[in-house]
């Protein structure tokens, strides 16, 4: 059993290999029933016809190493805070990115993620949906 600290610190790795866009390296981070779980109808699943639930790791990897691309290019991510209880680890970030269009997009996100053991077993992701249909569809 992993304590906050060590989950505070798994977390902050995993967006280390987030950026290598490695699939098997992000998929091994995930236990094999992982979930990603985002706001229904957000721009980046409707814009992708992507799913806004998204349900084991080769899934998930699939989605970060290279699905996500489709829509953000040069992304950059700024970490507000990080904050473990046990196995739950809260992620506040901006992201900046470059759309095809070349449009700037911008967002702030939240993320609640719950470990298992040092491996991910569930993301719910929260950010400004509205903001993000603005930025994405104009």
């Amino acid at each position: 059993m992993m304590n906050s600290e060590q989950n505070r610190n798994a977390v902050i790795e995993a967006w280390k290999v987030f950026k290598t866009r490695d699939v098997r390296r992000i998929s091994d981070l995930f236990t094999d029933d992982a979930e990603w779980i985002a706001q229904k109808g957000n721009a980046t699943a409707v814009a992708l016809d992507a799913s806004d639930h998204m349900v084991g790791n080769e899934a998930i990897a699939e989605f970060l190493g290279s699905g996500m691309y489709k829509l953000y290019r040069d992304v950059r991510i700024e970490f507000r805070s990080v904050v473990a209880d046990g196995n739950t680890v809260v992620v506040e970030e901006h992201m900046s990115a470059t759309l095809p269009s070349g449009k700037v997009y911008e967002n702030d996100y939240c993320f609640f993620f719950v470990l298992d053991n040092g491996k991910i077993k569930q993301v719910r992701e929260y950010m400004d949906t509205h903001k993000g249909h603005q930025i994405v569809f104009g």
